[in-house]
Order: structure tokens, then sequence, then C-alpha cells
């Protein structure tokens, strides 16, 4: 690489591809054990942690031994590429590391993996996962301790049905139901698969305790005024945990001139479905942990445990990226009866369908060792406002236009007992942060109301 193009790549700094090492040691190897088990990368021997060039005495074997060192205290072993350059008079070296393709990789017995800038230590968790993904299986792939008498031939027939009617995948409908679980790889050593167990068992809970949704209503963070803890397969569950948020949540009938009143709910039934099929297709069955749907009034969660597959990142969702199966027996089925796609694009759909509703997009974390969607009615919320800068009594104006439609400086400076200069830099922050509008020119004619990219239209007047 010129050295002109790699000191524009250093003043980059560092990346999940890209670690600066001062000196070749044990943190340099442990770099390329996390990008051997991550996306690959480089790490640039010779750098200070802000991308400046300090240099690094290269003789002529030294190249030679850091590859062999990083060979040596890896496994499986990774064979770096190391390359000298020289940036404004300072010789580094370049240690460049491919993904590798059995994974994970061990450095000195531990297992790293790059998140962002920074190596995390692998739990076992992961690295069964990891090991999994590696050989192109799951762990749902895995055969259960369940008889294949555990089997309902009855929940097959409807995924039979189910698929026929999407085209996604041809099953003659009299075509046994043991043959038909064969076919789909989700029967191993004459057991069923946990897969098999998940989507087509008699009573799935019986060994798996925690493959459950729990969903509830909140009045307050502690007030539940409605509960349920969902079983079944994960077909039914899906099915009567939609029925409960429907239950839950509010819709309004409008009259558009069509045959059929149009339903509006709160929050798009199918993005919801769809954040809901994600959770209990990409959630770690391993975790004793239920997947979580808690309805609030200004909000609407659903938590699935263990994150995201290991290969995607919280960035990775918001643009195009491969779709990684944690669980790649239950994903093939949901996908054949149309409930998922395989292209990773879920996330993209689910803040489309937001958006087209004039609802806020919704957001997206990983929390707790699980993975967390949260749909909101409005993105003007007391927490939002109050991470923005806005005071109490800002606030307090929001309030007020909310309920009233729009508010007035005069109308400002009474409700919250300030003098108008005050009133009009205030009410001119909110206009700045995008929470308020000002309409009219001057005057008594000027009214504040709620932005449209603030509210992103939802209480726009």
């Amino acid at each position: 690489m010129p050295g002109e193009e790699l000191k524009k790549l250093l003043a980059r700094g560092e990346s999940e591809i890209v670690e600066f090492k001062e000196s070749f040691s044990r943190e340099a190897i442990e770099t390329a054990g996390a990008f051997a088990n991550t996306k690959g990368g480089t790490v640039y021997i010779g750098v200070a942690n802000k991308g400046l060039p300090v240099g690094i005495q290269v003789g002529p074997d030294i190249l030679k031994d850091w590859a062999n060192q990083i060979a040596q205290n890896s496994d499986p072993r990774v064979i770096p590429d190391t390359r000298a350059s020289t940036v404004a008079g300072k010789s580094i070296v370049a240690v460049h590391i491919e993904e590798s393709p059995i994974k994970p990789v061990s450095v000195k017995g531990k297992c790293y993996r790059r998140v962002g800038t920074s190596n995390r230590v692998m739990t076992p968790v992961e690295i069964a996962e990891m090991h999994l993904q590696s050989v192109g299986s799951s762990w749902d792939m895995l055969p259960a301790p369940n008889r294949m008498t555990g089997i309902d031939p009855e929940k097959v027939k409807g995924y039979i049905r189910r698929a026929n009617t999407s085209g996604r995948r041809r099953i003659a409908e009299g075509e046994d139901h043991l043959r038909v679980l064969r076919k789909l790889g989700l029967v191993k050593d004459g057991r069923p698969t946990w897969a098999a167990i998940l989507l087509f068992g008699k009573e799935p809970q019986r060994t798996l305790s925690q493959a459950v949704v729990h969903c509830g209503r909140f009045k307050q963070e502690t007030l539940v005024i409605d509960d349920r803890m969902i079983g079944g397969t994960i077909v039914e569950q899906v099915e009567d945990a939609m029925r409960f948020i429907q239950k839950n949540i509010n819709v309004k009938f409008v009259i558009t001139g069509k045959p059929a009143r149009d339903e509006i709910w709160d929050y798009p039934l199918e993005a919801l479905r769809e954040a809901l099929v994600n959770a209990v297709c990409h959630r770690d069955y391993t975790i004793p942990s239920n997947t979580d749907v808690r309805i609030h009034d200004d909000r609407l969660e659903i938590w699935s445990p263990g994150g995201l597959p290991l290969g995607i990142t919280i960035e990775d969702l918001f643009r195009p990226h491969p779709s990684v199966l944690r669980n790649k027996g239950i994903g093939a089925v949901l996908y054949d009866i149309g409930w998922i796609e395989k292209w990773g694009s879920g996330i993209d759909k689910i803040r489309t369908l937001c958006t087209k509703a004039e609802l806020p997009e919704p957001s997206f974390e990983e929390q707790a060792q699980g993975f967390r969607a949260v749909f909101r009615k409005d993105i003007l919320t007391p927490e939002y406002l109050e991470n923005l800068g806005l005071s109490d009594r800002q606030i307090a104006a929001v309030r007020y236009v909310r309920e009233h439609g729009s508010i007035t400086n005069a109308k400002y400076q009474h409700l919250v007992g300030i003098k108008r200069r005050l009133a009009t830099d205030e009410l001119g922050d909110m206009v700045s942060k995008g929470v308020l509008e000002r309409t009219g020119r001057v005057g008594k004619g000027v009214h504040y109301k709620l932005a449209m990219r603030g509210a992103n239209g939802r209480n726009a007047h």
C-alpha cells in the first residue's frame, strides 16, 4: 500500500478490522486470534493508539519471527501476512489476518472475538455456537433426548399446508410426517432434533421450559394488569402472542370510502409480527430465559435471550447484510411457511412499516445478554426530551402543545412564569432541536406546533 494511502488509513483510527500497537506483544497475538474469529483484519505494529506512526526496528528476520509466534500460539494455526512499510519516515509493519474458515481459533487456550475496537473473551456458549456455525450446523439441529413419539403428526401436516400455500416448498399432502422431517434434516440418530421439538412437538416445554413467550401489559413499571405465559410450538407462540398484543393495544377505525373500514393500530401489526418472529427464530434457547413482550402506555418492547447471532453487529442491521441464522432448522421451516426471509431484510421491513404509519423508527439494542426491539407511539417522550437537554419548563410546553395543538410566546410565559425574552430563547431552542416548529410571521400571529421531524408526523397538527 502506498505511503500516502496508508497514512490516510491510519488517520481513520482503530475499528473492527484495524488495531494499532506500538510494539509486538501478547496483545497483538490475541488481536490476531480475535480477527481470525470475526471478519479478519490488520494489526499495525509501530503505530500509537491515535494512528500516529512512532516506528519500530525491523530486522531481517523479525517479520518471520512474528508470523511464527502467531502461528505457534493459535489453534487451529493462523498464518498471517506480514509486510513492512514506511510512513512519515517511520518503519511500521502490517500484520494481516484472514478470517479463519475453521472456528473458533484459540490463543493460549482462550478464544477472543472482535467487538468494535476491542477484543472480548468468548463465553463457552459463544464458543459452542461459533464451532457449530463454522461447520454449517447449529444447536437446534442437534438431537434432543425426546423420542419420535413426541412429535405431533397434525402439526407437521399444518406445516405442509402452509409451505404449499407459500409456494416456497412443494410437499405432497399425504406424505408421511417422519419422512418429511427426515428430508428437512430434523431427525438425527433416530431422534428428533431440538428444532423438530420446538416446531412440531406435542409438549415442547416438557424438555425446554424456557421456550415460551411471556407477555405482559403494564400500567407502570411494577403494575401488571394483564399477564400470560404462552407455550406450545413456535408457530403457536407467535399466533397466541399476536392475539395478546391485539387485545392490549388500541385500534381505531377510519372510514375511507372503501367497502371495509381501515384499522389503524397503535403499531403496525405486520411490523410487530416480524419482530416477534425474529425473536423466536434467532433467540438462544440454551439460555434459561423467556422471550418477553412488554406493553406499556407509550411503547411496546420485544426482548429475546442471547443477543445477535455471532458475526452480526447492531450496525450491520442498518445496511445490507447476510442473514446469519442462530437456529438453522427453525429458520428453514419459518422460511418455508413465508414467515421470514433469508436475506437479512427483516429490520428494514420493520422500519419501513413504522415510517409508513408515521411512527418513530423502532430502536434496537443488545442488552443484558439479549436483544431488544422497542416500538414507540411518540418519539417525544420525557426521557427523549431530557436527553435533548430540555428543561422542565420546556417539557411542560411540549405537554401543553400535545394537548392543545399549539402554544404562543405569551401563553408560554404565563404557563411557566418567565419573561418574554427568555420565553423567546427557550421556544427557539426547541425549534432548533426539531421538537417544535414556528408558524406565522410576527407578534400574536406566531404559534409553535409539534415539528413533523420531531414527532414523525404522528402528533403534528
